[in-house]
């Protein structure tokens, strides 16, 4: 069943198509790898889909029932849509611990902040920091974590969030090999409670492992589709990868 899909996604600057008439579909239950070349319109694609740009032309479909031609960032996680970012974004003044329990309360940064947390969330923000590494880390204030315990962070508050889909942009980027187990089976658990995984990607071998499917972008447009294996044998993306 298809979570989410692109009709003809556009997205220009100025006169460049950065995103140009992109057509995907990214299924519940399965890792869709999101690949392409450095410039191949990867970020620009997931900013649209995500509302952090507006669209120019086409629409996302979700569940192929709703069908919006229009998406600001904050309705994003009311279509149960949530993501990360290649830049790591956090409340760097909070704890660990406060910036889960931000999440968890659905509440703005002072309300969750000064709210008496009952033994629920407690409880919650627990297990997703159990999951993630950094439960021994609870009390320290965000910025003062290594890049890769803020990367494992921002990736707790996005399974927080729990979402029906999930774009993770370049989440294995800077991580030693130990937290790179923690993705991969934090992908694989959400995968396996039937949620759509995109996931963007420049590791070949990652993406082989953890993907069902894949799709390259080159030049802001759909290249190749099929399984990883399929894709990367392909002559268009050799070229495209290789520059030959």
């Amino acid at each position: 069943m298809s979570a989410l899909a692109t009709k003809q996604l556009v997205k220009r600057f100025g006169g460049v198509h950065a995103v140009d008439h992109v057509d995907v579909e990214f299924d519940a239950g399965k890792i869709t790898a999101l690949i392409g070349p450095n410039g191949s319109g990867k970020t620009t694609f997931i900013n649209t889909v995500t509302g952090m740009l507006p669209m120019d032309g086409g629409a996302v479909v979700i569940s192929d029932s709703v069908k919006l031609t229009n998406i600001k960032r904050s309705q994003i996680a009311s279509y149960g849509i949530t993501r990360t970012f290649q830049n790591v974004r956090l409340i760097g003044q909070l704890s660990v611990l406060e910036n889960i329990l931000v999440v968890l309360t659905e509440r703005n940064v002072w309300g969750a902040l000064f709210e008496r947390h009952g033994k629920f969330h407690l409880d919650q923000a627990e297990d997703i920091l159990k999951k993630v590494g950094l439960w021994e880390k609870r009390e320290a204030h965000a910025e003062n974590l290594s890049y890769g315990q803020r990367k494992l962070l921002e990736i707790a508050r996005a399974i927080a969030m729990k979402s029906n889909i999930y774009f993770f942009d370049e989440p294995f980027a800077g991580l030693f090999t130990e937290m790179r187990k923690i993705v991969s089976e934090i992908l694989h658990e959400l995968k396996n409670k039937g949620a759509a995984v995109i996931l963007v990607e420049h590791d070949m071998t990652l993406v082989r492992e953890l993907a069902d499917t894949c799709y390259v972008l080159d030049s802001g447009k759909v290249l190749a589709h099929g399984t990883p294996e399929e894709v990367l044998r392909d002559s268009k993306v050799i070229e495209a990868y290789l520059g030959r």
